[in-house]
């Protein structure tokens, strides 16, 4: 039976940016069902006794832009430690990823993340615009208009229940990748992923 991974994320999130592309790659490699669950880490946060970055002690502040850096250059992930466009708003982003994953499937929704994820974090680009959005949707071949769709109240409601979700089977950060109820929590995690993922075969 092929596994199926949930796909917390927050669409702002660079540690998500950076493992995105290995965690496509690897779901695919597996067979894997991914169901993309953007969520509202304002509402994750506190139900998980976690922080928002600007609340966060500046030592933790600091040591974050040592480790974006880190992995980076590790990776081999071109990004802006500070991009011009950060903090952002990710609600739009986040409910046209859901509107997209609802109307054209899973595959859809994973590019249009990639896409989000780096005009955040290498591009400089401003992922709150409804401009920038509708650019986004028309670099990936999708149509213009899932951005209207993305403003229904169902798609407001599938966030809301994805954020929910999120708080249910205990997820505290962003990315988590959960597996039969199994929490991966961050993009160095990826390797145990993959390690269940072939427990499967």
């Amino acid at each position: 039976m092929a596994p199926a991974i949930d796909y917390f994320f927050a669409a702002q999130s660079p540690w998500t940016y950076l493992g995105h592309e290995r965690f496509v790659r690897m779901a695919r490699a597996a067979g894997a069902q991914v169901r993309v669950r953007p969520a509202d880490y304002g509402k994750v946060f506190p139900a998980s006794g976690g922080l928002p970055l600007p609340k966060r002690a500046p030592q933790r502040q600091a040591y974050r832009l040592v480790e974006l850096k880190r992995f980076s250059d590790h990776l081999g992930v071109p990004l802006n430690v500070q991009p011009r466009h950060f903090p952002v708003n990710p609600d739009d982003a986040s409910r046209l990823i859901v509107a997209v994953e609802r109307d054209d499937g899973a595959d859809a929704a994973l590019a249009l993340s990639g896409a989000v994820f780096a005009a955040v974090w290498r591009q400089e680009r401003d992922i709150a615009s409804a401009q920038v959005l509708g650019e986004l949707l028309s670099e990936c071949g999708l149509p213009a208009a899932r951005l209207e769709g993305s403003r229904e109240p169902a798609v407001q409601q599938a966030y809301e229940a994805n954020t929910q979700a999120a708080i249910d089977a205990g997820v505290f950060g962003a990315p988590s990748y959960v597996v039969d109820g199994e929490i991966f929590w961050g993009q160095d995690r990826l390797d145990f992923l993959e390690r269940k993922l072939r427990s499967f075969n």
